[in-house]
């Protein structure tokens, strides 16, 4: 038998800040259908993610992964950069 290795959970989102050093602010959307309405609506959350080399900049979409816990808020760790800010 062999053992199937789970891939951490990935989210892509939009870079809104990068101004702490070594972290990044992410902005993530996603759509929900409304629960009496049925109307999709648009929810948004934002998580904090560790840039190890601070390369990314403001508008930038990136890909974030789960890792363990780096700070009090801190559980995500940048994967790659999608798409540069222009």
């Amino acid at each position: 038998m062999s053992e199937r290795v789970k891939s951490p959970r990935t989210i892509t989102g939009k870079v809104i800040s990068s101004k702490t050093d070594k972290t990044i602010t992410v902005l993530v959307e996603r759509l929900v259908s409304h629960p009496v309405y049925g109307k999709y609506v648009r929810r948004t959350s934002k998580v904090m993610a560790h840039d190890q080399n601070n390369e990314c900049q403001e508008g930038d979409i990136v890909v974030v992964s789960a890792s363990r816990p780096l700070s009090k808020k801190k559980v995500w760790k940048l994967d790659r950069i999608v798409e540069r800010a222009k």
